[in-house]
């Protein structure tokens, strides 16, 4: 391929996580990446200064926020973002009664809509985790009450009403089959919960962190890296990667109760950045390899081995390095995000524009707040003698399909392989799937990740160009 042809492509790809934004809808709830917006700092720029950072250079397209901050709602007015707020685990009990919910609403709602695009309300967090029986005993009724309320102001249809839980709710998840409630939560919070959630067609959001259920020997595993698997001897399912396992437990569970039919939402996963010596895998590259594996993986239409053939509501924890959280060293570097707006790593979700005045690959965070140097930034050279990425020799080729139409959706240019194009003979997938995988890898930066497409993929060192068509 020409210099000419590789700025085209350059210029027409909208990013590797531009699949954040690929609108798949497949069975199930839309598939679309958002962020988790958490605010535990005191070096964060204003958020009028965030909102127009992700409008403008990142393909974001929905947040959550960890509570119903003015600023931040109103920042967020006429930016087409779709947001989420939340009820603080502490006003719970107190969201019961219908005059509080109503003014809770009239106050943090109606105030902002429909302005700015506010879609779900959730109550509380992990709060069956909490085993704080006042909070879990109001929990239910606090949703239905809020719901009440947004019926008496005609919002119900629009905004939704759930809460998302910890994987700390399952009294077992190995094998995923085997997935079931804690015992006395299942009947008396859980069961009223989803009729709750099934009644006003709402989803079931839960916090699945591969990161924090993994062990050295399991990194591979969590990363989506290849390995080789863990078969579930109930079902004679292969498990890739834990997040398929971890998410099919909670559908084991959701099944046992009566309740598969409902949508399940990833409200919080991510992987940190830096940690404390003793926890494993920490680094950027980890980081970056797990974003980019998990966003290319909920999108894809796949689903997992309980849940095939859909894609997953995701946010990814977080926006932000977080530097007043408390715990261990890991929790205040989840962030794709310093707080000047410069990326911890690569996570892909800068628009092109973007890229070239937005410096990568710094040191350690250090700077107190906003102030983004420009750098100029031009796509990698396209040297032979270099690495491609091409299918792994017996992949299935209804995969290698789902890897051209994710690679061609994205706006790269695959004209090469229609027909008249250079590269449409032979017009087979396997001979389609390697170029457009290999256009992907190319493009993206040639990361190891870009070559997975969920383990198809296999990196070479001999050029598979032939006659005119050049990879």
């Amino acid at each position: 391929m020409d210099k000419a042809s590789t700025d085209i492509v350059f210029a027409s790809m909208v990013s590797k996580v531009l699949l954040i934004l690929a609108s798949t809808i497949l069975q199930g709830v839309e598939g679309t990446i958002g962020v988790n917006y958490g605010t535990v700092a005191n070096n964060l720029p204003p958020p009028a200064q965030v909102a127009h950072f992700l409008l403008e250079s990142t393909t974001i397209k929905r947040v959550r926020l960890f509570d119903a901050n003015p600023d931040i709602l109103q920042a967020f007015a006429h930016t087409g973002i779709e947001v989420t707020i939340t009820v603080p685990n502490d006003q719970i009990p107190r969201l019961t009664n219908l005059n509080f919910a109503q003014q809770w609403v009239k106050t943090n709602v109606e105030s902002y809509t429909p302005a700015t695009d506010l879609v779900r309300v959730l109550v509380g967090n992990e709060v069956v985790s909490t085993a704080n029986k006042q909070l879990i005993a109001s929990l239910v009724p606090a949703m239905q009450t809020l719901h009440s309320a947004l019926v008496a102001a005609s919002l119900e249809r629009s905004i939704k009403v759930s809460t998302p839980h910890s994987l700390g709710i399952l009294s077992s998840s190995s094998p995923p089959s085997n997935g079931k409630f804690r015992q006395g939560y299942d009947t008396h919070v859980l069961k009223p919960l989803l009729t709750f959630l099934r009644a006003t067609n709402a989803p079931f959001m839960v916090n699945p962190y591969p990161f924090f259920g993994c062990s050295y020997e399991s990194l591979d595993y969590a990363l989506f890296r290849p390995n080789p698997g863990v078969l579930d001897e109930n079902t004679k399912l292969l498990y890739t990667n834990m997040l398929d396992a971890q998410l099919d437990a909670v559908f084991s569970a959701l099944k046992l109760l009566g309740f598969d039919d409902i949508e399940i939402v990833i409200a919080e996963t991510g992987w940190p950045s830096e940690g404390d010596s003793s926890q494993v895998g920490v680094s950027p590259d980890s980081a970056a390899y797990y974003n980019a594996n998990l966003v290319r993986h909920v999108m894809s239409g796949k689903g997992t081995p309980l849940m095939p053939n859909r894609t997953f509501e995701t946010y990814v924890f977080a926006l932000f390095n977080e530097n007043l959280k408390p715990g261990p060293t890991c929790e205040r570097n989840f962030g794709l995000f310093r707080p000047d707006m410069t990326p911890v790593y690569d996570a892909g979700i800068l628009r092109p524009t973007a890229r070239s005045t937005i410096p990568t690959n710094r040191g350690p965070d250090t700077s107190p707040g906003p102030g983004i140097p420009p750098i100029s930034s031009s796509p990698l050279p396209r040297e032979k003698g270099k690495q491609w990425c091409v299918p792994k020799a017996g992949a299935d080729p209804d995969a290698l399909q789902r890897n051209i139409d994710y690679v061609c959706g994205l706006g790269l240019s695959c004209g090469p392989i229609q027909e008249g194009g250079p590269c449409f003979m032979p017009n087979t997938v396997g001979a389609h799937a390697a170029y457009s995988m290999n256009l992907f890898y190319q493009v993206m930066g040639r990361h190891e990740y870009d070559c997975d497409f969920d383990q198809t993929g296999s990196i070479t060192d001999v050029d598979p160009s032939y006659g005119r068509c050049v990879c």
